[in-house]
């Protein structure tokens, strides 16, 4: 699993629209796209810039028409989705494509490959396309490669549309360096080549149709402009770059880009996977982690959850502690943001668990690196803190009630999708990770004051521990199905069989254990485990939603209804091993579930883990493509397998 690299030959057309590729630059910027080069997607292009770091993110380059002109042949090499019609129809040349070191794609003629490489420079909102003809035998004769850009400057929320305000103009200096700027309030944009010449054109491009939105019930429909055509001419086994960046980069820079970005990508290969690395971007001086490709930012949940597999499982310990960092310092009434703002927003502080997951995440630091000075003095005054403010009360209702359990407002756990305003999962009250994060952290913060002497302190959460320890058996364990309930709201107890009761067994401090932490992982196993992670709601509750998909409201229905979310797979293996004591048969079984994921890094993003799956079978993939916390608990279940 830890590989996680391949190369394969195509089928198409089934495989048209549901493979991506996804490259990313480290500051929140990224390329995607189909992998036939069709964009599905609004969020799909060449560069999407993070303008912001890591946000304001904007498709600057859509993507690029290709031709490619041998002895007065022209295939053209695109492939593209119109209203009502697909062309062209490159993808019938593409004969294979690879992820490693990067997106490479190659082209075949009857005479001739033509290889195609795309890649994103770390730390830059810049995309290196190079392309390579091939120098088979009998490859002799007249070749030439037109490239076409088509320009979106736009939102990547957003869709563009011809219009008069575009400006068409471009200025290209002594060194053939193009610079554009279509609307005063996006940066200017350079686009160089060492190609032959520039030819202005000035053309629009209409109706160009994004399947996967239209899908999703959005707006499906894009012009794109292409201010010029680039002509080269070739010879087999010449290459020609071509520079797309908002700093001035030459087509010359090309090669050693290219080199840099080898050093860099092999230089991790040992300790970092290559899709870990794409989730982690800068913000500020620290580092933070996107929550999910195309269209998530830095969450704060989502972050602290991912922390350990992105980062201590892959050897990335200094930024760990950057990340920890950064969210310490934005902490708030006992809370971390949910969700940084734009640079000109506010950041959101609507989650009940992303402080108690910190507790967690510093813990997991700790114990792989015993880096108790920077703890201490980084991040135990902030900690204290929290439960100082959990336990007198912070933001929407969150506050311990006098039997030592936590209870808040509606929306703030991690179920919290909504339509037309009102909880499709209503988890308002007592829900059941959230105590047993609580408890997690209250464990956590005991061991911390006892190392350091503080033996008042430790003494008062060691009775507080006690009462929550009891307080959650009194009113959460559910004596006819041997399992946990979800919620206790206003004293009422919620029986669905959900996944959120696995954090009781899972956690380093568990709730639950023995007998009843058996019959707990037993029940969760026979109602939620698929080959895909685990569903969020039994298939015999009458409210179970078994497919993911369709417009918002049908996806939000069944978002927490049913859908199937893989990185519920980490705590879950996690408990089973626990409960079987780590023993060689328990091992081999979680083994067997990890080896039968492996497919699905075939489909849907390439070389990635999707957000979630349908709950049933065939478990199709659906949201994001490529979701950090997806790909940090499985890494998580790799070492826990490897101990």
């Amino acid at each position: 699993m830890r590989s996680w690299r391949w190369k394969r030959s195509l089928n198409f057309p089934a495989d048209l629209l549901n493979d991506e590729w996804l490259e990313t630059n480290g500051i929140g910027g990224f390329a995607s796209a189909t992998i036939s080069g069709l964009n599905s997607r609004r969020y799909h292009g060449l560069l999407v810039a993070a303008l912001d770091i890591p946000v304001r993110r904007a498709v600057l380059l859509s993507k690029m028409e290709e031709t490619l002109v041998a002895n007065g042949e022209r295939f053209e090499l695109s492939t593209n989705q119109y209203a009502g019609a697909l062309h062209p129809t490159g993808y019938r040349y593409l004969g294979s494509y690879e992820t490693v070191p990067c997106p490479t794609f190659r082209f075949q003629t009857d005479l001739v490959t033509l290889e195609k490489r795309v890649f994103l420079v770390h730390g830059e909102n810049t995309v290196v396309l190079s392309y390579e003809l091939g120098n088979e035998p009998g490859a002799g004769g007249e070749y030439s490669l037109e490239l076409r850009p088509l320009l979106a400057f736009r939102d990547y929320h957003a869709t563009t549309h011809a219009n008069p305000a575009f400006r068409r103009e471009f200025e290209e200096d002594e060194e053939g360096v193009i610079r554009l700027r279509p609307y005063p309030d996006l940066p200017d944009f350079y686009i160089s080549h060492n190609g032959c010449f520039a030819e202005a054109t000035g053309n629009w491009y209409y109706n160009f149709e994004y399947v996967r939105e239209q899908e999703r019930g959005f707006f499906d429909c894009e012009d794109l402009f292409q201010p010029f055509v680039i002509r080269c001419r070739l010879k087999p086994g010449q290459t020609v770059h071509m520079v797309a960046s908002t700093r001035r980069r030459t087509a010359s820079e090309a090669e050693s880009l290219y080199q840099a970005e080898l050093e860099r990508r092999s230089g991790m290969a040992a300790v970092l996977t290559k899709d870990a690395d794409q989730f982690i971007v800068r913000r500020g001086n620290g580092h933070t982690v996107i929550a999910g490709y195309h269209w998530f930012t830095d969450w704060g949940r989502d972050t602290m959850i991912s922390l350990p597999g992105l980062t201590l499982c892959t050897g990335r310990y200094e930024i760990a502690r950057e990340i920890l960092q950064t969210f310490a310092a934005n902490a708030s009434q006992g809370m971390i943001p949910n969700r940084f703002g734009d640079a000109s927003g506010a950041p959101e502080w609507n989650t009940v668990d992303g402080a108690l997951w910190m507790f967690e995440a510093a813990r997991c630091y700790l114990e792989e690196r015993g880096d108790w000075e920077f703890v201490k003095e980084k991040l135990y005054p902030v900690l204290q803190d929290m439960v100082a403010w959990h336990r007198r009360g912070t933001r929407y209702g969150i506050h311990m009630t006098t039997d030592g359990l936590l209870s808040a407002g509606d929306g703030l756990t991690w179920m919290d999708a909504r339509v037309d305003g009102r909880a499709v999962t209503p988890r308002d009250g007592k829900a059941v990770e959230i105590q047993a994060l609580w408890f997690n952290a209250l464990s956590t913060l005991h061991s911390f004051a006892e190392r350091w002497g503080e033996n008042e302190y430790a003494a008062e959460l060691a009775t507080l521990l006690a009462l929550t320890r009891k307080s959650f058996f009194d009113q959460f364990w559910n004596e006819k199905a041997g399992c946990l309930f979800d919620v206790v709201r206003n004293g009422r107890p919620d029986a669905s069989i959900r996944p959120n009761q696995i954090f009781a067994v899972s956690l380093a401090y568990p709730l639950v254990e023995g007998a009843a932490a058996k019959q707990i992982v037993g029940v969760v196993r026979r109602d939620l485990l698929t080959p895909r992670g685990l569903r969020t709601l039994s298939p015999g509750d009458a409210a179970y939603r078994g497919r993911y998909g369709g417009d918002s409201f049908s996806r939000d229905s069944a978002y927490h209804q049913g859908t199937v979310w893989p990185w519920l797979a980490g705590p879950f293996w996690a408990a089973w091993l626990k409960v079987h004591s780590y023993s060689a048969e328990s091992k081999a079984t979680a083994t067997r579930w990890l080896e039968d994921f492996a497919p699905h890094l075939h489909e849907a993003g390439i070389g990635q883990v999707s957000e979630v799956f349908s709950g049933d079978a065939p478990h199709e993939p659906g949201g994001c493509i490529a979701q950090a916390w997806s790909v940090a608990e499985l890494l998580r279940l790799s070492r826990l397998l490897e101990k």
